[in-house]
């Protein structure tokens, strides 16, 4: 897996936002910084020693000022462009026929900070991958401000800084690249022709993001901070928009006489045949032999809107088996269930956005997860057993940062989801009731909340 840094699901976000927070609605309305106005400056313009290039963090300052050094040694993006000249990334290329990787719009949008030309400053640099400002945009009007000190952090997102912090605007930009978005896509050819499948949870990618600051009482009092439940509630309702606004969209939605088959499931159709695999799945009402639409987020989704408003977690169940009958009846009956299902998601994301997840939340979370497999019998699919993984480390790790359980009780589930870790390691060897076992060891450590 990469780290979680990417493009948005569109405008089409604002439909159906009803209660959403003022700052959770500027967020979905953020431009992201590759479509911004601000000129890039560069990664040179960050990373002096006296800016953030520092060769070991400052005790004096309230950031670590060596977050270059974190970025160009440990972070994958730092090496996006440069995966574009490895053989995998050649060997795509030439199956593609767009001649060399590194100057593919196609691949350059995603595997670098890509923009227009007249908004490249003197320092830019494409070879830098996927630098400071493909995620924090371009610094032409905040460099001053925030290099002077005396601003805010509300004043340098005024002056074009994105908000990252905010994990509605930080689903948007990551979900761009991790996802797709109306300009940019990773479809069923391209995956064809070798790129890698692109399984996204926002909370798992944000963590495994080697960090390049830390959330202290300072973090705190500049910015809003939400525990990782929260962002992984957020992240699941804005990939499964993100996956609806894909689905709509008549550029991304066809593929020749085909549907564009990156939505569906991939082991639907890629798996072993000499072994007898097909198992029912309720949540679907699909008989066997059916190509499915990759519904492992919006599983997910069901089980925080179960617990945030059952009334609409009723409606996402019904809306959800609406699509999935839809998709074998013809192009404008999936495309009317989807648009239906879409005004459900964007409630849904205010919702998440508006909610503190405490430890009565995550309890019933952490719950619901494990018998949505071991009795709905949901996770059939490798892509619904990878979600549900992540969405466990996610809601054990934050029990744990918010002293929710004892170090005892953390020991005890870590070895019981290691088990679930093992069980999804690879996509080609999944065994569902492997999986389920694992699901049943971490039910056994839940403690009595």
């Amino acid at each position: 897996m990469a780290g979680g840094i990417g493009r948005g699901v569109g405008s089409g976000i604002l439909v159906g936002l009803g209660a959403w927070l003022g700052i959770s609605l500027a967020a979905a309305a953020q431009t992201l910084p590759q479509d911004a106005v601000d000129k890039h400056l560069g990664v040179n313009t960050c990373s002096g020693s006296t800016c953030h290039g520092s060769a070991a963090p400052w005790r004096t300052s309230d950031v670590e000022q060596n977050e270059y050094i974190t970025w160009s040694q440990k972070d994958k993006h730092a090496k996006a462009y440069a995966a574009l000249s490895s053989e995998r990334g050649k060997r795509i290329a030439r199956n593609l026929g767009i001649g060399d990787a590194t100057k593919a719009t196609i691949c350059l949008s995603c595997h670098t900070d890509y923009v227009a030309e007249d908004k490249r400053g003197r320092n830019y640099d494409m070879a830098n991958g996927v630098g400071c400002e493909a995620c924090h945009g371009g610094g032409e009007r905040f460099l001053g401000v925030h290099v002077s000190g005396l601003g805010t952090h509300a004043d340098n997102v005024k002056a074009g800084m994105y908000p990252t912090e905010d994990p509605v605007a930080r689903a948007k930009l990551c979900l761009s690249c991790h996802f797709g978005n109306s300009s940019k896509f990773v479809t069923h050819r391209i995956m064809g022709a070798g790129h890698p499948r692109m399984p996204f949870e926002l909370d798992t990618f944000t963590a495994i993001e080697p960090a390049h600051y830390r959330i202290d009482d300072d973090y705190k009092r500049r910015k809003v901070v939400a525990n990782g439940v929260k962002t992984w509630a957020v992240g699941q309702a804005m990939q499964v928009a993100a996956f609806l606004d894909g689905l709509v969209d008549p550029k991304r939605d066809t593929h020749g006489v085909f549907p564009e088959l990156v939505f569906f499931d991939c082991q639907a159709c890629h798996h072993a045949m000499n072994t007898p695999r097909w198992e029912a799945r309720a949540s679907t009402g699909l008989p066997p032999g059916t190509p499915r639409l990759n519904d492992a987020n919006l599983i997910m989704l069901r089980v925080i809107a179960n617990r945030t408003d059952p009334a609409l977690g009723a409606k996402l169940r019904e809306q959800t088996l609406a699509l999935h009958r839809a998709s074998t009846e013809g192009t404008e009956a999936m495309i009317n269930a989807a648009k239906a299902l879409r005004v459900t998601v964007g409630d849904l994301i205010g919702k998440f956005a508006a909610r503190n997840f405490a430890k009565d939340d995550m309890a019933a979370l952490l719950a619901a997860v494990v018998q949505d497999g071991i009795q709905a019998g949901d996770y059939v699919d490798y892509s619904g057993a990878e979600q549900a993984t992540m969405a466990l480390g996610t809601i054990v790790a934050a029990l744990k940062t918010a002293g929710d359980v004892d170090q005892t009780q953390y020991t005890a589930l870590k070895a019981a989801l290691d088990k679930c870790y093992e069980a999804t390691a690879k996509d080609d060897a999944y065994q569902p009731r492997t999986f389920v076992a694992a699901l049943q060891e971490v039910n056994a450590a839940i403690p009595k909340f």
